[in-house]
């Protein structure tokens, strides 16, 4: 399915706007607009000790991650999608139960990035089955 796949690539690109978004404020020192209260603010989760790991920015290997989903799904790589976008999701709900335990503030773009993760696992889900029931049909005849 054709509009599966540009659907993972679209959403994708979509991944990397957000995270250089979020990785712009991990830079920045000036009030940033998504501070919108003590609940809402990019800059506490982004200026946080959890924002790096081993000295990269969360937000720089978000931008790495969807890069490499987004050729995956170019090159019609569905395992290797499905399981990029397991991984992916994993580390976005252990950034997210980040956000709510340990600093009590959300980011905006950090919960679009986890809406995005999530919707590239459905659809990489649904394609690679696709992949899978078609393959086995051809194995049954």
């Amino acid at each position: 399915m054709k509009i599966v796949r540009y659907s993972i690539i679209l959403l994708a690109l979509a991944g990397v706007v957000v995270s250089i978004l979020a990785l712009r404020v991990h830079y920045s020192t000036e009030t940033q607009p998504c501070d919108i209260n003590s609940k809402w603010d990019c800059g506490v989760v982004n200026h946080s000790p959890f924002a790096e790991i081993a000295h990269i920015p969360v937000a720089a290997i978000g931008i790495a991650g969807y890069l490499a989903l987004a050729g995956l799904a170019l090159k019609r790589q569905r395992f290797l999608v499905l399981l990029a976008a397991l991984v992916g999701l994993g580390f976005a709900l252990r950034l997210t139960s980040i956000e709510e335990f340990a600093l009590c503030a959300w980011c905006i773009y950090c919960v679009i990035s986890q809406v995005v993760i999530a919707l590239i696992t459905l659809l990489a889900l649904g394609w690679f089955t696709e992949e899978y029931l078609a393959l086995k049909r051809a194995c049954r005849e």
